[in-house]
């Protein structure tokens, strides 16, 4: 088992920065890759980043590029997600995930994932 546990969350004004932790542990962390997901009231779970098993390859949503970072420190048994020029849309709890760690990369969909974070909200004020 490889238990995940986010944090970084609150209440923030639009244009503002958070950066979201994500901490791991049961398990070797650089052998899993990592996925940062988001749900908002009402809307299904949807992608957001992923991040390699060494950290040498990222990947994003559309709606998040150039605005969000993904980032590890493998040493640190923990995952980062930095968040920039938030917007309200961004509102969501944010869920932390990690694949089987035969898989090199991460995937942009929740089926991808074994282990899944309690979530932390980020709210945006307008």
């Amino acid at each position: 088992q490889v238990h995940l546990v986010e944090s970084g969350g609150g209440l923030v004004q639009a244009g503002g920065s958070l950066r979201l932790s994500c901490a791991a542990s049961g398990r070797t962390f650089s052998s899993n890759a990592m996925g940062w997901f988001r749900q908002a009231p009402g809307k299904e779970r949807a992608f957001v980043a992923t991040i390699n098993r060494s950290g040498s390859s990222t990947d994003y949503a559309d709606s998040v590029k150039g605005r969000i970072t993904i980032s590890r420190d493998n040493a640190k048994n923990t995952v980062y997600l930095q968040m920039n020029s938030l917007k309200p849309e961004d509102t969501a709890v944010y869920y932390c995930a990690a694949r089987h760690q035969q898989y090199n990369f991460g995937s942009f969909y929740l089926s991808g994932y074994d282990y899944w974070g309690q979530g932390t909200q980020v709210t945006v004020s307008s």
